[in-house]
């Protein structure tokens, strides 16, 4: 399929904004201009009943994070959601229009999760700090009015990366499995010579080079790309993970690879859905009022949630 309209009508927003340029802009630049943009007065904020500002402890921090209310009842299901960026940017604030819509959609309680960032926090820093939270919502979620045994785990991009590390880890640590992981063109493995890498190294907002340059940022040494909290399609096994929804987009250079991993997890014998969102970019997910393509996505991931936390 071709480019849709919407698409190119983002990456002209993404051009003007400053935030289509290669590794030369400073990290402080870079994540000044994505919290402008998400944070933009005209942008109006998706209406849920409350929002509220939480700080919680883990084993290695305090994590702030962010947690929407559908409804004021007690025992919602939670969804963790941890952000996109590349490792080294977004925020509590970037991210704050999906996860009121996804808080709306789903009918459930979400928490965004602020994890701590790269370069000043290196590899696996970010990944201790969302299993962490979640290990911490397993524990307390009632202290923000959810259900503890009613958990899934989502993200975007580098946090589609940080929701499969947190699967993974989850399983080998003996923890309580999450219900769903919603892996939205996550980063799974630091590979750049798939035919998507190829073919969408340029010109399509997330760029291979960005992309390399991004891994670089996070990882302390080579040895840390062949990790599996880094590369986790490098796993041993995937098999005994939750049921998965994994988000692909036509013109993204992680395609491939998103694809590759949910078709492991088919093969492994995890319940895994795969939909690729024709004619759009990386960073499409939530925008489907702009862009009808990315329709088809959200209504899986909504229905894939609401399924899992037994609202159906």
């Amino acid at each position: 399929m071709t480019l849709d309209p919407g698409a190119e009508a983002m990456m002209q927003f993404v051009a003007d904004a400053g935030l289509d340029t290669g590794p030369e802009l400073p990290i402080a630049e870079r994540r000044a201009r994505m919290h402008a943009i998400a944070t933009d007065p005209r942008i109006k904020k998706h209406p849920v009943h409350s929002v509220e500002e939480h700080n919680i402890p883990t084993a290695t921090t305090h994590l702030p994070v962010r947690v929407y209310r559908p409804s004021d009842a007690a025992g919602l299901p939670m969804l963790a959601w941890f952000h996109g960026g590349a490792w080294i940017a977004g925020d509590l604030d970037t991210h704050d229009q999906l996860c009121r819509q996804l808080c709306d959609a789903v009918g459930c309680v979400v928490m965004a999760v602020d994890y701590r960032l790269a370069p000043e926090t290196k590899f696996p820093g970010a990944a201790n700090d969302c299993v962490g939270a979640y290990d911490w919502a397993t524990r307390h979620a009632a202290e923000v009015g959810a259900d503890p045994t009613n958990l899934a785990i989502g993200g975007d991009s580098a946090g589609g990366n940080l929701t499969a590390v947190v699967a993974v880890l989850a399983r080998e640590k003996e923890m309580q499995a999450p219900k769903l992981q919603v892996l939205v063109y996550p980063v799974v493995d630091y590979e750049f010579e798939s035919p998507s890498m190829i073919d969408n190294a340029k010109g399509f907002f997330l760029e291979t080079e960005n992309l390399k340059w991004s891994f670089e940022q996070y990882a302390r040494t080579p040895d840390d790309f062949n990790d599996r909290r880094l590369s986790p399609l490098r796993a041993k096994s995937l098999a005994g993970l939750p049921r998965a929804v994994v988000i692909s987009a036509e013109y993204d250079p992680l395609r491939d690879q998103d694809e590759a991993y949910g078709a492991r997890l088919q093969q492994e014998g995890v319940a895994t859905q795969i939909v690729r969102a024709p004619g759009l970019i990386h960073g499409f997910f939530g925008l489907q009022a702009f862009m009808p393509p990315a329709q088809e996505a959200w209504d899986t991931t909504v229905n894939a949630l609401r399924e899992a936390f037994g609202l159906n």
